[in-house]
C-alpha cells in the first residue's frame, strides 16, 4: 500500500465533487483527504484527492477518473516533484505557565497564534503532513480540545505540465 495524491482540473459546476466522491465510493475505494477550490481561471476547480491502495487499485482509480466527464486533467502529485501542504488549526486548553511552554514549540514550528482566550490558544500551522503530525505528537501532553486539518493540497513543480485550457 502507498499513499498517492491525484491532482484533478475539473469543471467548476454543481455536483462534481459528489460525482467524484460517489465515484470512489461506489467502487470501494478509500479518500484520505480530499481538498477542493476555484481555479484563476473560474470555469474549473483543482481538486487533489489522497488515496492509499496498492498499485493495481491506483490504476484503477486513475482510469475510473478518466471517464468521469467533468475531469479535464489527472496528475499524479510524486514526492519531489511536487509541493505538497496541510493546514491544521488546534485549539489548546491552557494556564499561564502552559501557554508560554506551548507559544516557544509553536515558535519552533513556525506556528501561528490566531486566537487568545483566558484559558486556551488556537494555532494555525502549514506544512508536509511529517511536520503536522509531529506538531501534534508535541502538544499531546497539553489537552487538545479541537483540531480541524484541511487536507491535503498540493502542485507539480514548475511550468512544464501546465495546462491551459480553452
Amino acid at each position: 500500500m502507498k499513499k498517492t495524491v491525484f491532482s484533478l482540473l475539473v469543471d467548476n459546476t454543481a455536483g462534481v465533487l459528489g460525482r467524484i466522491a460517489g465515484m470512489f465510493s461506489r467502487r470501494g475505494y478509500n479518500i484520505d483527504s480530499l481538498t477542493v477550490g476555484v481555479t484563476a481561471d473560474p470555469r474549473y476547480s483543482r481538486m487533489t484527492v489522497v488515496a492509499m491502495a496498492d498499485d493495481d487499485i491506483i490504476e484503477q482509480i486513475e482510469n475510473q477518473l478518466r471517464k468521469q466527464e467533468d475531469v479535464r486533467e489527472i496528475k499524479r502529485l510524486e514526492a519531489g516533484a511536487s509541493v505538497c501542504r496541510e493546514l491544521v488549526m488546534i485549539k489548546i486548553s491552557v494556564n499561564m505557565q502552559q501557554r508560554r511552554d506551548v507559544v516557544a514549540v509553536a515558535d519552533i514550528f513556525r506556528a501561528k497564534i490566531v486566537d487568545v482566550a483566558e484559558s486556551s490558544l488556537i494555532i494555525e500551522l502549514t506544512g508536509n503532513q511529517d511536520k503536522i503530525e509531529a506538531f501534534i505528537s508535541l502538544l499531546s501532553g497539553y489537552e487538545i480540545l479541537e483540531i480541524a486539518r484541511t487536507g491535503l493540497t498540493g502542485l507539480s513543480r514548475g511550468c512544464d505540465d501546465v495546462t491551459f485550457l480553452d
